[in-house]
Parts: structure tokens; C-alpha cells; sequence
């Protein structure tokens, strides 16, 4: 009988890193979502949140699968890459950058994939997807345990205590973006935000140094960090600026002087360099600026960490 993987089940951003009650906390990992099947008859399946296959690109997975999943046994769960102990999100865009062939396997040597696998979807057959999370996350340990799943296989870790859940979020300095939260009555529902994401911030600041939009009147501010060499590089940018701090922006943001050391590159006509005048703000932000306006920039730790390198 012919199957198919269901729709990735979603999530949803919630405020508090607090465990619910009635809800099992799980890592949230700096990876790619994937879905993997294997299929009676040898056939193998590695897809994308969006449903990319994604099979040949890494063929240690695929192998994996032949040789330790039963037939007709259908998985959820992350791809991620280990470097010099954190998880190396960019190793992964490498990974996919040589989708196939000896590339792909290349790749397989030098930056080794592994699932991290947090649901069983179906098992020899069976569809687990109307049964609670509790009833298939036995499954899955069970599944662990009974065939010695071994990398590039990882069982990702879940617990219903609230103290252990808030001690992984020590983990971020090892890549760990945060946390997700599952109903323990909750059955697979495909395409459903229905589970919890907490994603850890930082508040970092950092230098303005352009703007979308003019300097008198800015929609997005891009931001930067001084590198070793004393340039101002681009670092990130805000989500688009609410009236009030637009106004207050008013005379602060100035056309920059030619020869500043902001280098942004500048991608989108729109962008305007501005010099600034020394204050601080409270925003988000992505622009191109010269170097005397300093922002608060409140985002996601991971991602700030990767633009920096710190």
C-alpha cells in the first residue's frame, strides 16, 4: 500500500521559555527541518520543510535508513552538523550546495550530517499520526532501543520537568536556539501551528549605518559592527520601523560624508548612507549608516551570533 510523509507539523512563538502544564519541552537545534521515509522495496525519501527532496544531498542519511529503519517507517525531526563542538549552521548550506554525485559524498567525509529525530510519524505501516504525542514518543524511544539506532541518528531529548527544560537554555553557546513545547494529548496534525517555540534573544548594540527609505523619514535601519580593521561591517537589520520611531529619529540620521568606512553593500537602490548623531535607541535593525548612531538590536542569539562570529 502506497503512503506518503504527512505535512510537517508547525509552531508557533510563545513568550515565556516557562513549561506548560500537560506539555513535554523538547530542544529547539539551529538545523534544517526534514522528513524522512523509507519505503518497502529499498526506496528512500529525505524531504524539506517545504518538501525539497533532499536525499542525494546527504547519502550518510540515506544509507542510515536502509540499513537501520524498518520498512515503511516514517520520521520528523532536524538536520544539523557538528563542528569544533556547536552546531554549524553554515556547514549545512554547504552540504546542500553539493546536492549530488561525488560532491555530495565528499561533503559526507568532511562535515557528517545527523538527524535529530523528535517524532515517528508511521512505524512498519502503521499510521501514529492520530495518536498523542505521549503514545508516539514511546514508540520512538522504543524504536531507539529495540533496533540500536546509531549515528547519523540522534534521539532527540523531551522531558515534562520544568527545571530541566529551562537548563537546556544553556545550551546556546553550543547552537540550541531555544525550546518547543508539545501537548502530551496532542496527535501529529499536519500543517497546524500547533506547537510552542521559544527562541532565545540577545540584545546587543550596534551602529546604524543606513537607512531604506531618507535619512529624514527612515522605514528600516541597518546595522554594523566594527571589524579588525576598523571598518563598519553589516550585521543585520530592523523589521520596519513604527511611526513614533520614525519621528523620533527626526534629525539624528544625517546624509553620510563621502569617505566614511561604512562597508555595507549596498544591494537595494533604496538604501541611503546617513551619518548620525552620537545617541541610542531602542530598536531592531538592518541599514547602512555612518559610524556615531548606536541601537539597542534585540534578535535571535543564533542568527546575531553567525552575523558577528562572536
Amino acid at each position: 500500500m502506497t503512503w506518503t510523509l504527512p505535512e510537517p507539523m508547525l509552531t508557533a512563538p510563545v513568550a515565556s521559555p516557562d513549561l506548560p502544564a500537560g506539555a513535554a519541552g523538547e530542544p529547539k537545534w539551529d538545523g534544517y527541518r526534514a522528513q524522512l521515509a523509507h519505503y518497502a522495496g529499498g526506496r528512500v525519501l529525505l524531504r524539506s520543510r517545504q518538501g525539497t527532496g533532499m536525499t542525494a544531498a546527504f547519502p550518510e542519511v540515506r544509507e542510515a535508513a536502509l540499513a537501520q529503519l524498518p520498512e515503511d517507517t516514517g520520521l520528523d525531526g532536524e538536520l544539523v552538523v557538528w563542528e569544533s563542538g556547536r552546531l554549524a549552521f553554515e556547514r549545512l548550506q554547504q552540504r546542500l550546495a553539493r546536492r549530488r554525485g561525488a560532491g555530495a559524498l565528499a561533503a559526507a567525509q568532511t562535515w557528517p550530517t545527523h538527524l535529530v529525530v523528535f517524532d515517528l510519524v508511521r512505524l512498519e505501516g502503521t499510521d501514529l499520526t492520530p495518536r498523542p504525542y505521549s503514545e508516539r514518543r514511546q514508540a520512538l524511544e522504543d524504536l531507539f532501543a529495540q533496533r540500536g539506532l546509531t549515528a547519523p541518528f540522534t534521539l532527540c531529548p523531551s522531558t515534562t520537568d520544568p527545571a530541566t527544560a529551562r537548563a537546556w537554555l544553556e545550551w546556546t553557546s553550543a547552537g540550541l536556539e531555544g525550546l518547543c513545547f508539545k501537548r502530551l494529548t496532542e496527535p501529529y496534525r499536519g500543517g497546524a501551528r500547533a506547537w510552542g517555540k521559544y527562541k532565545v534573544r540577545a540584545t546587543e548594540d550596534a551602529v546604524v549605518g543606513a537607512v531604506t527609505g531618507s535619512p529624514a523619514a527612515p522605514r528600516i535601519l541597518l546595522l554594523g559592527r566594527y571589524d579588525g580593521a576598523g571598518a563598519l561591517r553589516y550585521t543585520g537589520r530592523t523589521t520596519p520601523l513604527a511611526g513614533a520611531v520614525t519621528r523620533s529619529l527626526e534629525g539624528v540620521l544625517l546624509p553620510a560624508a563621502d569617505g566614511h568606512l561604512v562597508l555595507f553593500t549596498r544591494s537595494d537602490s533604496r538604501c541611503s548612507a546617513v551619518s548620525t548623531a552620537p545617541r541610542r535607541a531602542s530598536c531592531s535593525i538592518e541599514a547602512r549608516t555612518e559610524p556615531r548612531f548606536l541601537a539597542a538590536a534585540a534578535a535571535d542569539a543564533e542568527r546575531w551570533r553567525r552575523a558577528t562570529g562572536s
